[in-house]
């Protein structure tokens, strides 16, 4: 089942295996963004960061995730939540192999 995201607020998404790979830990980002278990979630191959509490950490949480080893499109995503409200957004990455 993808994963629902929500409008207004900023998401990162990131490739589940990337994440994996580059050896960051999951509370080490929790605990710098304030993140609670409902904004980090995993499922469909994908690790979800958001809703973010604001699109202000952004900037810093990219450039965290580039000096991790992650690339920007190849590996996460971000998505500013700028769809409107009766617009519903899921998410899942495809199957492989």
């Amino acid at each position: 089942m993808a994963l629902e995201l929500d409008h207004g607020h900023a998401v990162v998404l990131i490739r589940q295996s990337a994440f994996e790979r580059s050896g960051i830990a999951r509370g080490a980002i929790d605990e710098r963004y304030n993140l609670t278990a409902d904004e980090f979630r995993v499922g469909e191959g994908l690790v979800v960061l958001g809703p973010l509490p604001s699109g202000d950490i952004l900037p810093q949480l990219i450039g965290d995730l580039e000096e991790s080893g992650l690339v920007y499109f190849d590996d996460f995503f971000d998505l500013t939540g700028n769809w409107p409200e009766w617009l519903m957004v899921y998410v899942r990455s495809p199957k492989t192999g």
